[in-house]
């Protein structure tokens, strides 16, 4: 894994083109001296699958200002603070409650097949429990402000301005490991910048082995840990 300093002033140790598992990372754990990735005393906790369709965009308030009288988003250091001088605008999935309950009852379906109906109605809920990670929470992680849209509106939207009216490509671009944090990304570019980007390999929608996918107008994360703390 490579080492910098992205654009917030934190040290982050990433590899491009892949989405590591937790067992992948923890085979670099040792080289990267984490100690959260070595602990072996673990309980075992749900690994749901989350299909999510709606981003999110924190900022602060200086950006908040420049967003509206700009009418949009923009990274407004054209690249020049990232260390690969591209010109990124970043944003989250939003998790919400909704799609706790749905990633629940597909964990539910998958590990009781011969569950009945009688079974599932007075089962209790559980998962929300602990999708304790900043993740899932409501505050705002990088500000005071958040923008919440549909999926669906920002890809139309960045490909009638930036793709022509053709559908965007979406690519696997790296796995970030900070000191308690793994950052999953996928770059979503238009398809004039397919050479730019033809390293990265295409976003799977069909790979059950994947961390994060795209399909049926929702992304796909496999998440291996949403909680904070294991105390449940």
């Amino acid at each position: 894994m490579q080492t910098q300093r992205n654009r917030r002033g934190y040290i982050q140790h990433f590899i491009n083109c892949k989405h590591l598992w937790l067992n992948e990372l923890k085979k670099l754990a040792h080289d990267l001296k984490n100690p959260y990735l070595l602990k072996e005393n673990v309980p075992e906790y749900p690994r749901p699958e989350f299909h999510v369709s709606h981003l999110k965009h924190d900022t602060e308030r200086g950006a908040l200002c420049w967003i509206r009288t700009d009418g949009g988003f923009k990274d407004p250091h054209r690249g020049f603070r990232d260390p690969h001088k591209w010109s990124l605008v970043w944003w989250s999935l939003a998790v919400g409650p909704e799609e706790i309950k749905a990633a629940e009852t597909r964990l539910l379906e998958k590990t009781y097949p011969n569950q009945t109906k009688e079974q599932a109605v007075k089962q209790q809920s559980f998962l929300w429990r602990f999708a304790t990670s900043p993740a899932f929470s409501e505050k705002s992680r990088y500000g005071s402000y958040r923008f919440t849209f549909p999926l669906q509106d920002v890809l139309s939207a960045y490909s009638q301005q930036f793709c022509f009216g053709a559908p965007p490509i979406m690519r696997v671009f790296r796995t970030c490991l900070f000191k308690k944090k793994v950052q999953y990304s996928v770059l979503v570019h238009s398809p004039a910048n397919r050479e730019l980007f033809s390293e990265f390999p295409l976003l799977p929608g069909n790979d059950p082995n994947a961390v994060c996918a795209y399909r049926d107008g929702r992304f796909i994360w496999r998440s291996e840990a949403m909680c904070e703390t294991h105390r449940y």
